[in-house]
This record gives C-alpha cells, structure tokens and sequence, in this order.
C-alpha cells in the first residue's frame, strides 16, 4: 500500500482547538468527524474528504472521532483491511458489525468524562444521526453542540477551493420526463402529505429533478447546489457562474416552472425566509439533510422523511429503462474488447493493475455518448483482490499474470445509463479452492437473480439468497448484496439496497428500480472473487398473486460471461446450468451482432469461446 500517512501533528493541532473556547461555550472532550459533505454525499468531493485528511482512511464509508487521548475510526466490512493498512498508530479501528465493537455513542458514553461535551459540524451530520447522538448522549448528561467552523478546516493548511465546473442541461431523449411533469408530480406528494416547502438537499436529487448534469464530484455527474420548491415556485440555490445561457434556455422551455436562482452560500437565509413566507404546512427536509438546515425549521413543521425526489428517481421512466439498457449492451462491448485483449496481452507485454484498468476505459470511450468512468476502477491482481474496495497506486501497482485471479470491479457514466460491473477470471490454472469458491459465489448470484418475491418487499429480506452456498460451508461476505444504481447518475443510489442490514429509509421493491447483484468472498492476503450484475426489477409471470400484492423477479442487463474455467461444474443443479446457459446465449445473440458489425471478428470469436454451453 502506499506510505502510511503520518497524523500525530494534525490530531495535535486538533486537540489544541477542541480545548479551546473561541468558537464554544466549553472545551470539547470529543470532536465527530463524519464522511459526508453539506449533501450527505457518500462520495464528496476532495476538497469535504475532511474524515481522510485528518486519518489517512481514503474509503467512501467510515466516522472518525477524536478525544483528547484516543482516535478512533469506526468503518464497515468494506474497509476493514484497506483502514488497517492505511492509519497510523495514532488510529483505533473500530469494526462495524462485529458483536464486539460498540456503538460510536456507546463507546463515548463509557469512556469520556462526567458532563462532557461532543462537537460536531452541523453542516456535514444528517438529521438523523444528530438525533440519534443526541438522545443517546443526553442519556448520560452529555452534551453534543453544533461547532461552527469546522474544526478540520482550521489545521487543513492547504486545502484547495471548492471545485465550480459548469453544467449542462440533459436532453429529454435521455431524461424521458420534463421538470414541470417532476414538479407535478411532486407537488401532489407534498399535497397529500400537507408540505408547503420541500428541500432538496441531496445532489443527485437535485440533478435528476432539473435535468441538469455535472462534474463537481469526480466519476458523479452532479453540481453543488440545493432546491427549495415552495407552492408557487422554484428556488435554485447553487454559483451563479453556472447558470449559462444554454442553462437559462433549458429552464425558459419549461411551462410553469417558475425558477428563481440565489446564491449557494444563501441556503440558510433563503429557507429562513421560505417558513417564514409560507406560514402554514409541513417543511419537508429528508432525514439525510444536514442538521445545519433541519435545525433552522420549527419542530413542529418539521417533516423529515425520504422527500418525492429520491423515490421517483429510484423507479426509471420507460426512457431511462431503455438508456440503462442500451448503456449496458455498450458496455459489454466494450469489455469483450478489454478481456479479449487481456487474455493475449498477459502473455507478451507487461500489464499492470493501472494500465489494464487505462485500457479498458480506450475502449469504453470508443462507445456512444461515453461521459467517463462512474467509479474508480477496481483493478486488482492476487492478494489486492481482498481489499474490497482497492484503489490501485503507482507504489502498489501488480502486473496482471496467469498465476493469480484477477478481480475488476468497473463502471461507466453514459448519457443513457450508468453501469457497474464485475468479473473475477484467471487466466492460469485456478486452484481447486478458487473454483469452489467462485462457484459457490456464481451459485448465489444466479439464485437471486432468479428469485420472485412480493412487491414492496425490503431489500434486506432477499440478502441471504446470494450467501446460502457459502453459509452452507461457513464462509460469507463483508460487504452488502445489491445497491441502486442512478441512471447517468450516481452508481450508488438509495433508499433501496440488499443487504444483512436494514436500509433505514427502503420503500421496498418496486418494478422498474435498477440494482446490483454482486455476491463475493475474500481471502485477506490470497485472493477476492466478485460477480456484478446489473438488474431490472420487473413483473414476474407466477402462477399465483397472493392478496393481489404483485410479484417481481429480476431480469439482469449486464450482458457479459461468467468465466467457464473457474466454475466447478459437479457443484451446479440442472437448473444452474440451464439459467447459465441461457444468459450466456442471451450475451451471444446480443452483443455478437454489434461486434460482428464493429468488424471485431476476433474479439466476437472469444466470446463464443466464453459461452459455449456447459453441456454434462
């Protein structure tokens, strides 16, 4: 791994602000530095990753807290070996969902002073983990205080200025429904739910609402900015740099739209002065927005909830299902191009975890309204494989061999869809516990990609399909089973996901909501195995349709092999092989054609040797 960074004068400099009294009533015997942004966002950009500057801990999920003797960074499966290898000595890891580890406010209660006092920045900590800290704390006589400025942004000496790219507004033939049919829609929720104000806090809300895409956030193709939708109009909050003519244009096209544009730094005014306009009804914040802006309404007009906004953008529009399939179908292509070449490419140049990783995205870019990636490559050779979420470096970067499994987890933004995909081959001689372990993996992916359950239900009650042929031998996975996936948006999307934990905020599954399927297992220091498919919640065609619930299956979209070598075949049912099979012809009459017509004869003849039927 890259060197560790060194943090012993930061906590230091840290610890001299928590105990002085220039910006608190009282010292601070405990400072919350949380990962996310003023949008909760689960990637900010550089200049918010405050959490790794202070730690060195580069992952997207982790909480670090700061007392005058301990530091310690609670983190989830995900990242327990890259935060092991990336802290100092000055740093505690605190493994999240393991019975051992406390809670944050638990640990903090059992371990700082009678009456103490805990900080934190109300910008960058959700309403709801504020309260949450809160009630708990208060249990104890603690105090937790809003700290204003943050306290990291006084020893970050030389943090860069906030990134301000222009945006640009997204054509109806890729979003399939106008912002004044958003705002419709979305202003008979507020009706129903007796909200005269709603905040929109989240970016990629604030992106699919409007239409509108970004680079703010690298591989995430939003914008700073907020939106505050009151009855009788639109207020944008966001840098006035942005809105372009061809912006303005955008807007103007729009019927009753009504947009007016303030500053991004005005939010807190601009709401201030919304409640105090629009009297009566509800102000409706999700629970994800920052408790800098919650704490600003009246208690009793606060509604904090998943707004309108996330959940419409969770269930694509038929344009949206038709660009998510088209993005995946190029997508394919350009990974048939990619392993096609790597096989080769292995045995007669160098390839290293960052050049195979630069090649795949040439052949990505050849594809029809290519953005860029939508994630940073996971390309990972042997033991790299078990970091779960590896980012290779120049100081770790492996070649790619045919001795050791070669696990690459990608993605791409495309005008018409977002993708994420993964695949683990070997281009060697696998040993017989790889191919067990694929297997039973692949096992797990193809019985959730096939199972039919009731509409609505939560995503955590189907989580244990994809382990069950691992729990049958006692070995599991970290991480979750499926996120959602954004469409020219996010590649990670709420409120929906599959995992052993509940998603506090999932409405259920409805048809039309996109996620992944990506079962795995990691061996630290020896290997990781992922299998990553995108899939389609549609209809399923039962037989029956208990108390007229609706049932739903998945229909996958990645359309890209599954690698014949490492599946031990005595280990698949007659029903495994035929689902395999069929997936693998449904990639053959797809992508085949569109390679033939590109002229890649060569690489359509490798994938004909990637699916040929397993026939036993």
């Amino acid at each position: 791994m890259p060197s560790v960074k060194p943090t012993g004068a930061l906590l230091t400099q840290l610890r001299s602000l928590m105990k002085e009294c220039k910006y608190y009533k009282r010292p601070l015997n405990a400072y919350i530095i949380p990962s996310a942004d003023a949008h909760n966002s689960e990637y900010p950009a550089d200049n918010d990753k405050r959490r790794s500057y202070i730690s060195g801990f580069e992952g997207s999920a982790g909480t670090a807290i700061v007392t005058l003797d301990h530091a310690l960074m609670w983190t989830d499966g995900r990242y327990f070996l890259q935060a092991s290898q990336e802290m100092d000595s000055n740093w505690t890891l605190m493994k999240e969902g393991v019975p051992s580890t406390p809670s944050q406010e638990l640990w903090l209660t059992k371990n700082l002073p009678p009456n103490s006092c805990v900080g934190v920045d109300p910008n960058v900590i959700s309403h709801s983990n504020w309260t949450t800290c809160q009630q708990q704390l208060q249990t104890v006589g603690f105090d937790l205080v809003a700290v204003e400025p943050n306290l990291i942004d006084l020893v970050w000496t030389d943090k860069k200025a906030p990134v301000n790219n222009p945006i640009v507004p997204l054509e109806l033939k890729f979003a399939g429904k106008s912002i004044s049919q958003k705002l419709k829609e979305i202003r008979a929720q507020m009706k129903d739910s007796n909200a005269s104000i709603l905040v929109l806090t989240a970016l990629d809300d604030v992106a699919w609402f409007l239409n509108l895409r970004g680079s703010d956030v690298e591989y995430n193709p939003v914008f700073f900015a907020f939106v505050i939708i009151l009855p009788d109009s639109v207020v944008l909050l966001v840098d006035s740099s942005k809105v372009t003519p061809a912006v303005q244009a955008h807007f103007a096209a729009e019927t009753d739209l009504n947009i007016k544009i303030e500053p991004y730094m005005k939010v807190k005014e601009v709401l201030k002065q919304s409640i105090a306009k629009v009297s009566e009804g509800f102000v409706w914040l999700s629970t994800d927005a920052c408790y800098a802006l919650t704490s600003i309404v009246p208690e009793k007009r606060l509604k904090t909830e998943v707004t309108p906004a996330t959940l419409m953008k969770a269930v694509k529009n038929p344009v949206e299902i038709q660009g998510m399939k088209n993005a995946h179908i190029k997508d394919a292509v350009a990974l048939c191009c990619y392993f096609s070449w790597l096989e080769k490419a292995i045995h007669t140049e160098k390839v290293t975890e960052i050049s195979g990783a630069n090649k795949l995205e040439k052949f990505r870019e050849q594809q029809a309204d290519h953005v860029g990636p939508s994630f940073c490559t996971i390309s990972s050779v042997g033991p790299h494989g078990a970091i779960i979420h590896y980012q290779p470096h120049s100081s770790t970067d492996s070649q790619i061999t045919a001795n050791e499994l070669y696990l690459c987890d990608s993605g791409a933004q495309y005008k018409d869809g977002t993708t994420d995909v993964t695949r683990t081959v070997h281009f060697g001689t696998p040993s017989e516990f790889e191919k067990e372990c694929f297997t039973r993996v692949l096992k797990g992916q193809l019985r959730l990609g096939r199972v039919v359950f009731p509409s609505k239900i939560k995503g955590n009650c189907l989580d244990s399909f994809a382990r069950q042929y691992l729990w049958d031998v006692g070995l599991d996975y970290a991480h979750g089973t499926g996120h959602g996936i954004g469409s020219y948006l996010n590649v990670h999307e709420g409120p929906m996901g599959m995992s052993w934990r509940n998603y506090p905020n999932d409405p259920g599954l409805e048809a039309d909501m996109f996620l992944s399927n990506e079962p795995g297992y990691y061996e630290d220091g020896k290997f990781g195995i992922r299998i990553e498919d995108i899939v389609h919640v549609t209809h399923a065609n039962s037989p029956h349709n208990f108390n007229n619930r609706g049932f739903l299956t998945f229909d996958t979209i990645t359309l890209f092999p599954k690698q014949l070598k490492l599946i031990k075949v005595d280990m698949l049912t007659a029903q495994e092989i035929s689902q395999l099979n069929a997936y693998h012809q449904v990639c053959r009459d797809v992508i085949g054609p569109l390679l033939s017509k590109q002229g890649l004869d060569d690489v359509k003849s490798w994938l004909w040797k990637e699916t040929e039927p397993i026939r036993v």
